[in-house]
């Protein structure tokens, strides 16, 4: 891959080649402009969904593995989709957690070694912030906004104040939201990935046939749990077994339709949270691989109708993991003066570092 070196000036605006192999898609894009007004030249995304459905689930070993034998030629295909070469690119950007650590290994090397041969910065990238600015990438929102943060890792409620500013509102006690829906589209035997199987199957289910529970919905606050929703549904399942396709559809209807309503009064606690720190949110957005369902979308829409909000969420191809929304952030940080920050990989790495840790312990630290 030859650099062709234009010097240390390169173009006019900024140009960055975003890396992102925390989990199982292996995603580089180029993206150019300044924050709140970029534009993506090329987005690749290499799935490994194949490699991975026979697991029901993300191998890591098999998905790092996968990662360093296609990362060479997602990135030709990137720089070429763009039509420009390395030497056009101002920084390098890669996704350093959190994440799995054999595939953020893999990108984040491969990243720093692209840097070094075009002589360009390195810039390391928290996954979750690259999330949370997405919406600035896609549609230009403008700070402060109130993000619901829904992953098949994550689940919280961000205030975002300014780039590298970010409060966490409220999260998940135990389980993320995507995880959620890849259990029960496991013990539903609908295959990986679970959430688009279960939102398919909904479509034909009664969402009012299972009275299952919104959890923690009497509690003050906007913390969220899903651990013992996944249980209802497993005791909904046996206790319908054998499993028609209509049982089916109607436990996946109704299970979709418990995390809306969980969503929906968490996210208006979260907006009440959030003015009493900034008191005037531009708006309500959705973020994360959870929030491409478009019933959940719907919900999250209506509550900031309600509070007088636009709501906005991403495309779809900017809701799943993506080498898009990595750039753009190296973008949002490089014009704010932030700092590079440690290139040092991590699986753990909460957005925001002044929250006492919700989950996880031990040397890898809080995972929230």
């Amino acid at each position: 891959m030859c650099a062709k070196n234009r010097g240390p000036a390169g173009p006019a605006e900024p140009h960055v080649i975003g890396i992102e192999t925390s989990c199982d898609e292996c995603a580089v894009a180029i993206v150019a402009g300044r924050p709140g007004k970029a534009r993506i030249l090329s987005n690749v995304v290499l799935s490994q969904i194949d490699l991975h459905q026979a697991y029901g689930g993300v191998v890591p070993e098999i998905a790092a593995r996968a990662h360093g034998e296609t990362i060479d030629r997602v990135t030709r295909e990137a720089l070429a989709g763009a039509g420009v070469d390395l030497g056009a690119v101002t920084h390098v950007a890669a996704t350093a957690g959190p994440g799995l650590l054999g595939g953020l290994l893999v990108g984040a090397t491969f990243g720093r070694a692209l840097a070094a041969a075009a002589d360009r910065p390195f810039v390391p990238v928290n996954h979750l912030e690259a999330h949370v600015l997405s919406p600035r990438l896609s549609d230009g929102v403008a700070f402060p906004y109130c993000v619901a943060l829904l992953s098949g890792g994550h689940a919280q409620f961000v205030a975002a104040l300014e780039p590298g500013v970010y409060r966490r509102l409220g999260g998940t006690i135990d389980d993320a939201a995507g995880e959620a829906f890849d259990k029960t589209a496991k013990l539903l035997g609908l295959g990986y990935p679970g959430g688009p199987a279960v939102e398919a199957a909904a479509r034909e289910g009664d969402p009012k046939r299972y009275a299952f529970p919104t959890p923690l919905a009497r509690r003050e606050g906007c913390d969220l749990s899903f651990a013992g929703l996944k249980t209802a549904v497993r005791l909904a399942a046996e206790a319908a077994a054998p499993l028609t396709d209509r049982d089916v559809a109607d436990i996946c209807a109704s299970f979709q339709d418990a995390v809306a309503r969980l969503l929906v009064l968490k996210s208006a606690r979260a907006l009440e949270a959030f003015r009493a720190i900034a008191p005037a949110p531009t708006a309500l957005v959705a973020v994360g691989g959870v929030a491409a369902n478009g019933t959940l979308r719907a919900a999250l829409a209506e509550v900031a109708a309600r509070d007088g909000l636009p709501f906005v969420a991403p495309p779809l191809s900017l809701c799943g993991d993506n080498g898009a929304m990595i750039a753009y952030t190296a973008i949002e940080r490089v014009a704010a003066g932030l700092p590079a920050g440690d290139p040092r990989v991590r699986s753990r790495w909460p957005l925001d570092a002044t929250a006492a840790p919700m989950i996880g312990a031990g040397k890898r630290g809080a995972k929230a």
